[in-house]
């Protein structure tokens, strides 16, 4: 953590809705006019497409049938937690963009699949932004999560994080259901042992449960609106949340423990909002006062 340069972590699985959480973020940024440096999880897989491909089948054919890029391996996470601490300490950093997609392509100038060129990250910037699958890892080695002063963690139940990435990636990348739900079963362990115990170390959860059928996200033909879920909110350490205020402001929600509140799906980016602003402005006026 870093009073004088902030960081602010958002992780979750492929399809949980990090992305949007984001947009939610830009418009804080925009409209209290914070400069952030933005690092996208994506920038520090160990390997472009291609050579994802082959690294699989090698660890196929040596008896480990899943290896993904949830796996620690398959990322370069000492040179992300490198990154965060040269932030904390001096505001600089380096990163890179893996490409996806044409339209990223024509952006960078670089083909699908590949990352472009590492560069510095901007000097002279308010805070660090990360969205990805790492941004609160610990491990033996690796502790990324001691780095950032804001952890947020973004978590639908799992039928719906799976539909939502069976519809993302068949209409944005052209992935088969089969490739998909190939994807999905390969991660299972790391799910389980490198995701899911991130969410012990974040401040927030936001994770939105649908009161929709999704008992077999392989056939839901749509995702679950935000009008069809709910989102339950948890807090790491409630103290100095104002409770009362937020349940007048988000009309329909409830307490559902005392660290807990119960939002409707709708209102998750004015939640977001009114929870965030404060305490992203409360680092920036930290690091005011420490320069």
């Amino acid at each position: 953590m870093s009073k004088r340069h902030p960081i602010i972590s958002v992780t979750g699985s492929s399809g949980a809705g990090t992305s949007t959480v984001k947009h939610t973020f830009d418009q804080i940024f925009r409209r209290e006019g914070i400069t952030a440096a933005t690092i996208e999880g994506d920038a520090f897989h160990r390997y472009d497409r291609e050579a994802m491909k082959q690294a699989i089948a090698d660890a196929a054919a040596s008896g480990n049938h899943h290896f993904s890029h949830f796996s620690i391996e398959a990322n370069i996470l000492s040179e992300l937690e490198a990154v965060f601490a040269d932030y904390g300490e001096t505001g600089g950093g380096r990163t890179r963009h893996y490409v996806h997609d044409d339209v990223q392509a024509e952006c960078f100038d670089v083909p699908p699949g590949h990352f472009t060129d590492w560069e510095p990250l901007p000097a002279g910037t308010d805070l660090l932004f990360y969205e990805g699958l790492h941004g609160a890892v610990v491990t033996d080695d690796i502790d990324i999560a001691r780095h950032a002063d804001l952890k947020i963690g973004v978590v639908p139940v799992i039928n719906l994080e799976w539909i939502q990435k069976m519809h993302r990636d068949k209409a944005k990348r052209g992935h088969s259901e089969e490739a998909i739900t190939d994807t999905i079963l390969r991660r299972m362990p790391d799910y389980i042992g490198v995701i899911c115990p991130q969410f012990t170390q974040t401040d927030i959860n936001f994770q939105r449960v649908p009161v929709v059928d999704t008992s077999n996200p392989f056939i839901a033909r749509w995702i679950p609106t935000a009008d069809e879920s709910m989102v339950v909110i948890r807090f790491k350490n409630p103290r100095g949340i104002d409770f009362s205020y937020l349940t007048s402001m988000l009309h329909d929600s409830f307490m559902s423990r005392a660290n807990s509140i119960v939002i409707p799906g709708g209102k998750l980016d004015l939640a977001m909002q009114l929870i965030l602003t404060p305490m992203i402005m409360q680092l920036v006026e930290r690091k005011k006062r420490s320069s």
